[in-house]
Order: C-alpha cells, then sequence, then structure tokens
C-alpha cells in the first residue's frame, strides 16, 4: 500500500447535487427551491430559531428564576484535604499561599473550609469562613482556626 491507491472508504464520499443546470439535468428550473417565496430568492438565510412564524421556542418557554448580584462564591476545601496537605508538605500552617502554590484556588478566590473527612494533625487554618463542624475538628485534633477578610 502507498500513497497512489489510498481511496475513500466505500459510500463515504457522496456527490454534490449539481442544480441550476437546465430542464435535461432534473434540477433546472427553479433549482429544488419551489415556486416563489421567501426561501425561494437569493441571499435568503433562515434565522436561528426560526419556525415558520410559529412563535420560536425560545420565547415560548417562560423565564424562570433570577441571578443574585451580591451572591459570595468560595471554593470548597475539606477537612481531607487539609490532612492530605498536612501529609505531604509536613507543615503546621495553612493559608491562602499553600493551596495556590497546589492549584486548589484561585489568587483572589475565596474559600471556606468544610467538615468532609477528618483532620488528625494540629494544624493552623487561615481561611475566609468555616464551617461549624470543620471548625469543631480543627480544634479537636489540637489546630487553630482564622479567619482572614
Amino acid at each position: 500500500m502507498n500513497l497512489s491507491n489510498l481511496k475513500p472508504a466505500e459510500g463515504s464520499v457522496k456527490k454534490s447535487k449539481r442544480i441550476g443546470r437546465g430542464q435535461g439535468s432534473g434540477r433546472g428550473g427553479t433549482s429544488t427551491k419551489g415556486h416563489k417565496g421567501q426561501q425561494s430568492r437569493t441571499g435568503y438565510s433562515r434565522k436561528i430559531g426560526f419556525e415558520g412564524g410559529q412563535m420560536p421556542l425560545q420565547r415560548r418557554v417562560p423565564k424562570g428564576g433570577f441571578k443574585n448580584i451580591n451572591r459570595v462564591e468560595y471554593a470548597a476545601i475539606n477537612l481531607d484535604i487539609i490532612q492530605q496537605l498536612a501529609d505531604e508538605l509536613k507543615v503546621t500552617k495553612i493559608d491562602r499561599e499553600v493551596l495556590v502554590s497546589k492549584h486548589l484556588i484561585g489568587k483572589k478566590e475565596l474559600f471556606k473550609v468544610l467538615g468532609r473527612g477528618e483532620v488528625k494533625a494540629a494544624v493552623e487554618v487561615h481561611a475566609n469562613k468555616f464551617s461549624e463542624t470543620a471548625r469543631e475538628a480543627i480544634e479537636k485534633a489540637g489546630g487553630s482556626v482564622h479567619v482572614i477578610a
């Protein structure tokens, strides 16, 4: 096998429909566009979502809910991740710099410590927010909790 005898798979290449090449072609005259009307005209392109004059789906379906413009988003950091960082890095203080260096949060992202998993190491945790269960678990393990602004 070489480049000179390569062919596409059987049935994968279809011939294009040649329209407007006279009556003998079977596709002359109106060129498969029917008689008159907007769709038979040159330059016609249907708008996205146009349904022939029927009320389009995106206008039939009602709007729902709202976006709270004052919502503050927090990235979630769980206790199991804090324990993993304490074991891996052998650190006693976990703050924004540690989490950013491990790509767990963005540089300007706010983060909240949540209570999934357990923490055994006595670590000092600096975060924007803490859940009650996370706060209790960290203090129970001998660590401390610091809320940063």
